[in-house]
């Protein structure tokens, strides 16, 4: 089993920057991969950013390229996504996503692919 919990969430003006931590507890180790998901009230969840191990690359949404980061520390337990240059389209309720161990399809931004979840951070980017 594995618990996220996740913070740093705030409110910011355009331009702003934010830190987004989610730290892990319980098995995290066999988690292959660990991704921040976001969600507006009447969407699903989009994928946002995704870190997994045996993976040189970092998964980033187009929307997001060249402003956010996303990092993993696994000696630590806590998975990170930067966030800068903020925009209003930012806004929403973002939730950090773990694998169920190495069961993994690929499709990184898809919310099927991840068996635990947690209760979310809310940001919200006035313009």
């Amino acid at each position: 089993q594995v618990q996220l919990m996740e913070s740093g969430g705030n409110s910011v003006q355009t331009g702003g920057s934010l830190r987004l931590s989610c730290k892990a507890s319980g098995d995290i180790d066999t988690s292959r991969c660990m991704a921040w998901f976001r969600q507006v009230p009447g969407n699903g969840r989009e994928g946002v950013a995704a870190k997994c191990i045996g993976d040189s690359k970092t998964r980033l949404a187009d929307t997001v390229q060249g402003r956010f980061a996303i990092s993993r520390d696994d000696d630590d337990k806590t998975l990170y996504l930067q966030m800068n240059n903020l925009k209003p389209d930012d806004t929403a309720m973002y939730y950090c996503a773990a694998t169920r161990g190495w069961s993994y399809a690929g499709a990184w931004a898809t919310a099927t692919e991840y068996a635990y979840w947690g209760q979310g951070t809310q940001v919200t980017v006035s313009s």
